[in-house]
C-alpha cells in the first residue's frame, strides 16, 4: 500500500495532474517516506536515466537543465526543439514580427494548440499574431524566448490532451516550464558564429540561490546579443510586375545581393526570481516571475529603382525597409500554500503577465508623405524616413484556488484534486505614428497624390505599415471555470486516472471536457497505457479583435484592403460568426518496456481530432461574386480577410523513445534515440460565410502548409561520454521533409535532412567547466529553391521562404564556461 501511495503521489507531480495544485507541497510531503522514489522520478529525464517519466499514465519528457545546455543553443526554443522531437521551433525570415517570435509547436498542431505553464502556473499568451505565410499563420501562441534559459531547472513536456487539466489550449500537450530553485550559483557565457562569419552569439548568464529553513530565494540575469545572419544570393531577376517591379542589379548591370534573408538582429535582456518562504508550519508564500526585453532588426523586401514606391531622390539606388521591433514581457506569480487536515493541501494564487509588441520602421518611407503640392507630384526633402508603426498588448490575469489530497476506498487510496479558475485577457492595439498609416498628410483620399513617375501614390510607410486610430482596440474577455481530477489504483497493478472541467467565457460560450486515463503494469517491467479525452480551445482575444486595414492600389484605384476584426459589424456584413471554440477527441495508447541492463523503451500512438479549427482567409477580392463585390465597396474595401472556423483536422503520429545506460572506455555512456513521426490532414474545410466558397475561404496553399509545412518525421539519436573530467556529447538530428506553395503557387518538396552536432567539455577544476562544440558540424543547408521558387529564388531566396524547420545558417560553433559556486 505505501509503494502504491507514493506512485499515486508521483504520477501527479510528474503528469501535473493536479492543475496547479501545490505540486512542492506534495512533493515535500511524500520526500519524507521515500526520498529516492522521488528523487528518481524527478530527474528521470536526465542523460543518465533517460527522458521519459516512465511511471506515468501519460508519456511525459523531462528535459533537464544539462540537457538543455548541451545543445550549445542559448534560446529556450531552439533548445527544446534540440532535445524533443515532439517540438518544432520553425525558423522565419522576412516575416515581420514572426522573425523575432518565432511559432512554437507540438505534435505538428498549433502553436496555440499546446499550453505552457511555469512552475504549474499558466503564463499568458504573446501579443503577435502570426499573419505572415509562416507555420502557425493566424494564430497567437507563447513567445517561449522570454524565458531565460538560465533560470530554467527543466522542462516537462506532457504529450498528450490535457484541456480537461488543464482548460483551454492543451489540445496537444502541456509545456511546464520549471524554475531554479537551488542553493549556490553560477557563471556562464557563451561565445559564437556560423560558419560563414555572421550571426554571432554573446550570453552571459547570472544565478544564485540561498535556502534554508525558512524556504529559498533564486535569482537570474541573464543577456543575449545574437547577429544577423543573411544567405540571400545575388538578385538575377530582371525587372519586373509585382512586388519585385524595379531594377535589383547595380549601376554596372551586375547581379548584387539586395535581401536580407536569414535570423532578425535580437538583444535580449532578462532579470527573474523564483521563492518560497515559510509562514508558518504548514504554511508557504510563494512567488516567482520576471522581465524579459527584446529588440529585434529584421528587414522588409526591396524597392528597386524603378519602383512607384521608390522615392529616388532619398534612395537613388532603391532600398531595403527595416523593421525594429520591442517585445516587452513581464510576469508576476504570487500563492499560499499549505496542509489541511486529513494530508489534504490546499493552493491559492493569483499569476499576472503582460507582452507588448511594438513596431518602428526604419529606411522606408511613405510615398504619399510628401512636402507640398507640386505639378507631377510632391516635394519629398523632409519625407520621414523611419516611424513608430504601433504596438499589440496582450495581458492576462489568472486566480486559481485548489486542493488535492486523498480519500481511503475500499482500502485503497483515491487521489483526488479539484479547483476553480477565474481568468481575464486583454488585448490592446495602439496606433502609430501618421506617417506610418496615412494617406498624405492630410490623410484625405479624395485628393491624388502622384508619385515623381505619374503612378498614384499608396498610403502608409513601407515595409510595415502602421496601424490607424481607427483599429485601436482596448478590450478584454473574462472566464471561470472548476475542474475534478481523480486517480486510482483498482488493483495493485492497475490505475484508473480521469478528470472533468467546465469552462465558461463571455464571448465564447462554455465547455465541458473529460478525460480517462489508464496504465496496465502486465509485469514489473512492461506496462500498457492509453487515454481517451476531449478538448477545446477558445478563441483567442488577439484573434477576435486583431485588424490591420492597409491602403493599396487595386487597378489604379485607392482601396483599403486588409484584416477585418471578428468584433466588427462589417465581419457580420460578409457572412462570418462570432468566433466559437476549437473542439477535439483523442486517444493514445502506449507499451513501456524495462530491461534489466537498463535499457528503457517506450512507444505512444495517438490521434488527434479537431473541429473548427481557428484560421485566417486569404485575402478576398470582388471576384467572390457580386453580393460580395457590393460589400465591399460599401465599406471603401479592396479585399477584405477574416478569421474563421473553417478547418476540421485529423492528426495521426507515434513517438518512440529509448534510452540506454552503459560503459564505455572507462567512462559511462548513455545512448537516447527519440522518434516522431506525426501526419495531419484537413478532413473537411467549412465556408462559414454563404457569400464565400469553402475552397477561396482556405485555399490549397493553406491546407498544405497545416498538412506538410511541419516536418512529419523527426529524429534524434545522442550519446552522452563521462570519464573522470572529460564529456562528450553527440547528437544527430533528423529533420523531414516539408511542402509548400506560398507566393509563388507552385507546390515544392524540401528533402529531410540530418544534422550533427558535436561538444567536448573539461572541468579544469570541481567548479568550473569548459566546452567547446559545434552544431551543424556539416555546414547542412536546405535545398536548394531553384526553377520552383521563380522569380523569388531569382530574386535571392536561394533556400526557400515559407517553412524552413532547422533555419538556413548553416554550420555554427561556439565556446563555453561554466563557473559554479
Amino acid at each position: 500500500m505505501k509503494e502504491k501511495t507514493i506512485k499515486l503521489s508521483v504520477i501527479a507531480l510528474a503528469v501535473s495532474a493536479v492543475c496547479s495544485a501545490s505540486p512542492v507541497l506534495a512533493q515535500q510531503q511524500q520526500a519524507e517516506e521515500a526520498p529516492e522514489n522521488i528523487e528518481r522520478i524527478v530527474t528521470l529525464g536526465s542523460r543518465v536515466n533517460g527522458r521519459t517519466a516512465t511511471e506515468s499514465a501519460s508519456p511525459v519528457d523531462i528535459i533537464s537543465s544539462e540537457q538543455l545546455a548541451e545543445t550549445g543553443a542559448t534560446e529556450l526554443g531552439k533548445a527544446i526543439q534540440m532535445s524533443a522531437p515532439s517540438f518544432n521551433f520553425s525558423s522565419t525570415t522576412i516575416s515581420d514580427g514572426s522573425d523575432i517570435i518565432r511559432p512554437a509547436t507540438l505534435r505538428g498542431l498549433g502553436p496555440d494548440q499546446v499550453l505552457v505553464l511555469v512552475n504549474g502556473k499558466r503564463r499568458h499568451q504573446q501579443a503577435l499574431v502570426n499573419v505572415q505565410e509562416t507555420i502557425g499563420k493566424g494564430s497567437a501562441g507563447y513567445d517561449i524566448n522570454a524565458i531565460p534559459i538560465t533560470a530554467v531547472e527543466r522542462v516537462e513536456i506532457l504529450r498528450d490532451g490535457a484541456a480537461a487539466q488543464y482548460g483551454s489550449d492543451a489540445i496537444a500537450g502541456v509545456i511546464n516550464i520549471t524554475l531554479k530553485s537551488s542553493d549556490g550559483g553560477s557563471v556562464n557565457a557563451e561565445i559564437g558564429q556560423t560558419y560563414e562569419g555572421d550571426g554571432e552569439v554573446n550570453q552571459v548568464g547570472f544565478n544564485l540561490g540561498t535556502t534554508n529553513d525558512e524556504g529559498y530565494f533564486n535569482f537570474t540575469l541573464e543577456y543575449r546579443d545574437r547577429g544577423m545572419t543573411n544567405r540571400a544570393a545575388p538578385a538575377t531577376l530582371e525587372a519586373t510586375g509585382g512586388q519585385l517591379i524595379g531594377d535589383w542589379w547595380d549601376r554596372n548591370g551586375d547581379p548584387v545581393v539586395r535581401l536580407h534573408v536569414g535570423d532578425a538582429d535580437s538583444e535580449n535582456y532578462y532579470a527573474w526570481f523564483n521563492s518560497a518562504y515559510t509562514l508558518s508550519g504548514s504554511t508557504e508564500l510563494y512567488a516567482f516571475g520576471g522581465i524579459s526585453s527584446r529588440d529585434g532588426g529584421s528587414a522588409g523586401f526591396f524597392r528597386g529603382r524603378g519602383h512607384p514606391r521608390t522615392i529616388e531622390t532619398i534612395y537613388p539606388d532603391g532600398f531595403l525597409p527595416q523593421l525594429k521591433t520591442e517585445a516587452d514581457d513581464q510576469s508576476l506569480a504570487v500563492g499560499v500554500r499549505g496542509d489541511l487536515p486529513n494530508a489534504w493541501l490546499w493552493d491559492a494564487s493569483i499569476v499576472y503577465g503582460k507582452n507588448e509588441f511594438g513596431f518602428n520602421s526604419a529606411n522606408s518611407a511613405n510615398v504619399s508623405w510628401y512636402y507640398e503640392p507640386a505639378p507631377g507630384g510632391g516635394i519629398y526633402a523632409d519625407t520621414p524616413t523611419e516611424a513608430f508603426d504601433g504596438e499589440l498588448v496582450f495581458d492576462q490575469t489568472t486566480f486559481n484556488l485548489d486542493f488535492n489530497g486523498t480519500i481511503d476506498v475500499n482500502n485503497e487510496l483515491l487521489y483526488l484534486a479539484l479547483g476553480v479558475e477565474f481568468r481575464t485577457d486583454g488585448y490592446e492595439i495602439n496606433a502609430g505614428d501618421p506617417v506610418s498609416w496615412a494617406y498624405g498628410r492630410t490623410n484625405d483620399p479624395s485628393v491624388t497624390i502622384l508619385t515623381p513617375s505619374g503612378a498614384p501614390a499608396e498610403a502608409g510607410i513601407q515595409g510595415f505599415p502602421g496601424f490607424s486610430p481607427g483599429q485601436e482596440v482596448d478590450a478584454s474577455r473574462d472566464s471561470y471555470g472548476a475542474y475534478v481530477d481523480a486517480e486510482y489504483y483498482v488493483t495493485p497493478d492497475w490505475l484508473l486516472a480521469g478528470a472533468l472541467r467546465y469552462e465558461d467565457y463571455d464571448i465564447a460560450g462554455d465547455n465541458i471536457s473529460g478525460k480517462i486515463s489508464t496504465r496496465y503494469d502486465i509485469t514489473s517491467d512492461f506496462s500498457v497505457r492509453g487515454t481517451l479525452a476531449t478538448g477545446f480551445r477558445a478563441p483567442g482575444v488577439q484573434q477576435i479583435y486583431y485588424s490591420q486595414v492597409l491602403t493599396n492600389i487595386v487597378n489604379g484605384t485607392l482601396v483599403q484592403t486588409g484584416t477585418v476584426s471578428n468584433d466588427d459589424e462589417v465581419a457580420r456584413q460578409f457572412g462570418i460568426n462570432r468566433l466559437e471554440e476549437e473542439t477535439s477527441e483523442s486517444a493514445s495508447i502506449g507499451i513501456i518496456k524495462r530491461w534489466r541492463n537498463g535499457l528503457d523503451l517506450t512507444v505512444d500512438l495517438y490521434q488527434i481530432n479537431i473541429d473548427d479549427r481557428i484560421v485566417i482567409s486569404e485575402p478576398l477580392t470582388a471576384d467572390i461574386g457580386t453580393e460580395f463585390a457590393t460589400i465591399l465597396d460599401n465599406n471603401n474595401l479592396g479585399a477584405a480577410q477574416f478569421f474563421t472556423n473553417s478547418v476540421d483536422t485529423k492528426t495521426q503520429g507515434v513517438d518512440i523513445i529509448a534510452s540506454y545506460p552503459t560503459d564505455v572506455l572507462s567512462g559511462d555512456l548513455v545512448l537516447t534515440t527519440a522518434l516522431s513521426f506525426v501526419n495531419t490532414d484537413v478532413e473537411r474545410v467549412n465556408s462559414v460565410s454563404s457569400l464565400i466558397p469553402a475552397e477561396q475561404i482556405f485555399n490549397d496553399t493553406q491546407v498544405l502548409r497545416i498538412e506538410e509545412g511541419q516536418p512529419s518525421e523527426k529524429a534524434s539519436i545522442m550519446a552522452d561520454w563521462e570519464r573522470d573530467r572529460w564529456s562528450v556529447n553527440l547528437a544527430f538530428n533528423y529533420f523531414g521533409a516539408v511542402e509548400g506553395q506560398a507566393f509563388t503557387g507552385v507546390k515544392h518538396k524540401w528533402d529531410g535532412k540530418w544534422l550533427t552536432d558535436l561538444s567536448v567539455g573539461y572541468d579544469l577544476t570541481e567548479d568550473f567547466k569548459v566546452v567547446v562544440g559545434a552544431n551543424n558540424v556539416f555546414d547542412t543547408y536546405p535545398d536548394e529553391w531553384g526553377s520552383a521558387g521563380v522569380p523569388f529564388s531569382q530574386a535571392g531566396f536561394k533556400y526557400g521562404w515559407e517553412t524552413l524547420p532547422f533555419g538556413i545558417n548553416g554550420g555554427y560553433y561556439y565556446v563555453k564556461a561554466k563557473y559554479s559556486f
